[in-house]
């Protein structure tokens, strides 16, 4: 019992440490972080609108409020000075024939809500501004242009946070697993993708990077080198028509990376998968890509995808998402060598073989016959 929960324990431990090292997760997050930048954080606030779009939601609404109400309470202060300075408060015991710079401001409270209504354009009507000060017919004009200002960056930010296709990406879904199997006649990786909504992403491309560590023949050791991967579909991997979901595959030639594992050494491998879809969304125009990872527990050697598309009696074309990463096992070559070595030597068999050792002799035959 105890070896049990130890090895048990200890796989977990294992699958833990294997999920730590993969650099971009299921849902396409990059597990990433950079240390020791020289440059300074400053450059971060050039760039402020991209800042912004990055930062969390939690992050985003706590800078909305704080923007406004920070304005609010600091124009509120700036109404409260104008007013002591020109001896509006009730302490000074203005005259009758007093004329204000704001009418019916009384303290700090009614200054405060003061800077609320001019800036958010409320006009109730109790306050307003005389022309008894030009200094507070200038800061009216100045912290209205801010105010709208300040407006209209924040519900920008918010509006193109809400419509980033960063969104839309996750209406974008890939098989749990990757499978390797034959298809045509050859061996294939394969994987599936789906668009779950109805709308079509246009000018659709897949592609795909193996992430591993190679040692060069300099003795330089590069961590997480990349090597292209294609992916095609029966169509090719541009322009696809991605109305329903598609089996991409990558064919293991001896081009391909994944030509010299095998079944049995495919676990012992240290490598990820990263697969990209980039395409255009058909509602707003902007470009959209998704990303996943598969790591060598997540491919299944001999496998391949269950069929989920029918056709209904009505006429109409039935997908079922509960079959979408299962898996059916195949006969399958245990590795990409040998099915094409057993593909050459059929290839030889029917061309047949050359004896360069057979010597044709010929026999001559006489009539003379002993009797």
């Amino acid at each position: 019992m105890f070896s049990y929960l130890r090895e048990r324990f200890s796989s977990h431990l294992r699958e833990r440490s294997r999920r730590r090292a993969r650099l971009v997760s299921k849902d396409g997050r990059c597990n990433i972080e950079f240390g020791n930048v020289e440059q300074s954080r400053f450059v971060f606030l050039i760039d402020i609108w991209t800042t912004i779009l990055d930062l969390r939601w939690r992050y985003k609404m706590t800078i909305f409020i704080s923007a406004f109400l920070g304005s609010w309470f600091l124009f509120g202060l700036l109404w409260y000075v104008v007013a002591y300075i020109h001896k509006d408060l009730p302490e000074f015991n203005p005259s009758i024939n007093h004329t204000p710079c704001v009418e019916n401001i009384n303290g700090l409270t009614s200054a405060f809500l003061f800077s609320l209504e001019t800036q958010v354009t409320i006009g109730y009507g109790f306050r307003c501004v005389t022309e008894q000060c030009a200094t507070a017919i200038f800061l009216l004009i100045f912290q209205s242009i801010l105010g709208v200002i300040i407006n209209s960056f924040m519900c920008g930010a918010i509006l193109a946070k809400i419509s980033r296709s960063k969104n839309r990406a996750k209406t974008i879904t890939f098989s749990k697993n990757a499978v390797i199997s034959k298809r045509g006649g050859k061996l294939c990786l394969l994987i599936r993708v789906a668009n779950l909504r109805k709308s079509l992403l246009i000018g659709s491309h897949i592609y795909g990077k193996l992430l591993k560590t190679t040692i060069t023949p300099e003795g330089e050791t590069i961590i997480l080198d990349q090597v292209n991967i294609e992916f095609v579909v029966d169509a090719g991997n541009e322009n696809l028509f991605f109305i329903s979901p598609l089996t991409i595959y990558h064919i293991i030639d001896k081009n391909s990376p994944f030509f010299h594992m095998a079944a049995e050494t495919l676990l012992q491998q240290d490598f990820e998968l990263v697969v990209f879809l980039d395409g255009t969304v058909e509602a707003t125009s902007a470009t959209c890509q998704v990303r996943t990872s598969y790591i060598p527990e997540e491919v299944l050697w001999g496998y391949r995808f269950a069929p989920i598309v029918s056709k209904t009696k009505e006429g109409k074309y039935r997908v079922d998402f509960q079959n979408f990463s299962k898996t059916v096992a195949v006969e399958t070559p245990h590795c990409a060598f040998c099915l094409y070595n057993e593909k050459e030597a059929k290839a030889k068999e029917k061309k047949g073989y050359d004896n360069p050792g057979f010597v044709l002799s010929e026999v001559s035959e006489t009539s003379d016959t002993k009797m």
